[in-house]
């Protein structure tokens, strides 16, 4: 089964302490990337949050949002740092004095000021933090799974239609090719009618000589077979694997184009010509959808 590397997960979870939500994003990417946002009070289950990723995700660009929504104010504490408090009440009545200002430092001014009392987040129990973390994690993961699949499952079927398509050119040009070296020897004895007429023989060997090196410079069998093992291959690869198969479905997309090309510039015959434009047009199609699978 191939895979998309576009698709969306999101699942929420909730422990009585907090809710969490947990949104996931992917798309195209050459390699695996993988990118959390979350609270930095979380930061520390970043790793484990990844290597969970990394378990169904292997390739593409993967954001993971992550909110925490505290149900408790048992976890934050109010902490007043007397050492600023007592700055700010000396510079105030330095300030007071060098410029004969008039006023008190209240207790409502003082503690407005930055820095004086302070709302600290306890510390963790990481452990179960990462627990309820990766409850909804999960979730989202098979969520975001089952997305890539459902779109990899359209992608395979467009994959295996434009394969067909280019397997029935290619058997149209299997059956042009021969004719090609025959056609060339009958215009070849057109051609030196009109330059010479008919008053001088040319000898039939001599023509056919002439065919049988313009069939041989222009063969295109080899290149034919080749074309058509990457095909029985496309479809083999997407009915089979079981393992990601973008990287190795765009490399034979190269060597589809590489036969493709050398197909072209050979054979000196404008119909196969034209059904070698088809082809290249369906490659480029199938080379464009290869760049989504993962």
């Amino acid at each position: 089964m191939i895979k998309s590397m576009t698709g969306f997960g999101r699942s929420e979870h909730s422990d009585g302490k907090r809710n969490i939500t947990v949104e996931i994003r992917s798309v195209n990417h050459r390699y695996g990337d993988i990118n959390v946002k979350m609270p930095r009070r979380y930061s520390f289950a970043e790793e484990k949050i990844k290597s969970i990723v990394k378990k169904t995700v292997s390739r593409g660009k993967v954001d993971v949002s992550i909110l925490v929504e505290n149900l408790t104010e048992d976890d934050i504490t109010v902490r007043l740092n007397t050492m600023v408090a007592s700055q700010y009440i000396e510079n105030l009545n330095q300030l007071k004095e060098s410029f004969h200002l008039e006023g008190e430092v209240t207790l409502q001014f003082l503690a407005a000021l930055p820095d004086v009392m302070k709302a600290v987040p306890d510390v963790e129990d990481e452990e179960e933090i990462c627990r309820a973390i990766e409850i909804p994690l999960i979730q989202a993961v098979k969520n975001l799974d089952q997305m890539r699949a459902e779109e990899g499952g359209k992608l395979a079927e467009d994959l295996l239609m434009r394969g067909e398509l280019i397997r029935g050119f290619v058997s149209q040009i299997e059956e042009r090719s021969p004719k090609v070296a025959a056609a060339y020897a009958q215009k070849l004895q057109e051609r030196i009618r009109e330059l010479i007429g008919n008053n001088v023989t040319v000898p039939e060997d001599r023509i056919l000589l002439e065919a049988a090196i313009f069939a041989d410079k222009c063969s295109i069998t080899e290149e034919l077979v080749r074309l058509g093992s990457h095909m029985i291959q496309l479809k083999s690869i997407i009915e089979k694997s079981q393992q990601p198969v973008g990287k190795k479905l765009d490399f034979l997309v190269q060597e589809m184009n590489r036969e493709t090309n050398t197909i072209g510039s050979k054979a000196n015959d404008i119909e196969i010509t034209n059904l070698m434009l088809e082809i290249k047009s369906e490659i480029e199609k199938i080379r464009e959808q290869v760049q989504n699978i993962e």
